[in-house]
């Protein structure tokens, strides 16, 4: 039995990929896979920020102060291209320095379609593994947040930048993608100012995920409406802890949600 908010799981790559939850101790969910456990919400969210009570999570776990102001919640989290760290400038330019002013990786992920994303070269795999893709290639090392954000706009043209969550969660593949193919192929379609980053790196990471079972259906539930989550969990995948008859529970959503896991 532990208690405590709820941030994102912390995840390590293996085969299956582990999954861990920290709350007033770690858990290896991994080990209750095909047995079943309870969530319970207290009714209390803390803002994962400030840590002050809130009625309603804004972004992904904040208070609606920190949420209109905190770097960590800025425009450019979603919308990289706007990013200004670069310049010395952002909400918080310390702050924006040491997260976004970094070295960051453009990348081809593989699931029901090919999809581009970024992040930060520390993240790699973690960014992967948190939006379910099965497979992963780097396209692109770029000096800063802003240089790819610019380059994934430019490949909106080729790729989605979204996950689709529910094709995802029902494992609903794409085994025809060539990651190394897709790759080299945007090689005389992008402008030269963007080809000088392209990444020799062609090794595709696999990802494979504890499931016992794929649901056919998928069902979200959310604490708001269901305070007390139960059942079999049948598996984990991206930031989704997955039950029977496919009901599913997004983690990363409800970060700074007060439950008690048993």
């Amino acid at each position: 039995m532990c208690k405590g908010n709820l941030h994102k799981m912390r995840t390590k790559l293996g085969t299956p990929i582990e999954y861990r939850l920290n709350l007033s101790s770690e858990i290896l969910l991994n080990d209750f896979i095909g047995n079943n456990i309870q969530l319970e919400w207290n009714g209390i969210i803390n803002c994962q920020k400030c840590s002050k009570v809130t009625k309603k999570s804004f972004g992904e776990g904040f208070c609606y102060p920190c949420f209109a102001n905190a770097p960590e919640a800025a425009e450019c989290i979603l919308r990289p291209e706007l990013c200004r760290a670069h310049l010395g400038e952002g909400r918080d330019p310390e702050w924006e320095e040491k997260h976004h002013n970094q070295p960051h990786i453009v990348y081809l992920a593989a699931s029901s379609a090919v999809k581009v994303g970024i992040t930060r070269e520390q993240q790699v795999p973690t960014r992967w593994i948190d939006q379910g893709a099965t497979a992963a290639i780097k396209l692109a090392e770029v000096p800063n947040r802003y240089e790819a954000g610019r380059i994934e706009v430019a490949l909106k043209d080729f790729f989605t930048d979204k996950t689709n969550w529910q094709r995802m969660l029902k494992n609903e593949i794409d085994e025809t993608i060539d990651l190394e193919d897709e790759k080299w192929a945007l090689e005389e379609h992008l402008p030269s100012d963007i080809m000088e980053y392209f990444s020799e790196d062609d090794h595709i990471t696999e990802l494979s995920y504890p499931i016992i079972e794929f649901p056919k259906k998928v069902k979200s539930l959310t604490f708001k409406k269901t305070p007390i989550i139960s059942g079999t969990l049948m598996g984990i995948k991206g930031q989704y802890l997955i039950f029977e008859e496919g009901q599913v529970v997004n983690i990363r959503r409800h970060t700074g949600y007060y439950v008690e896991i048993k």
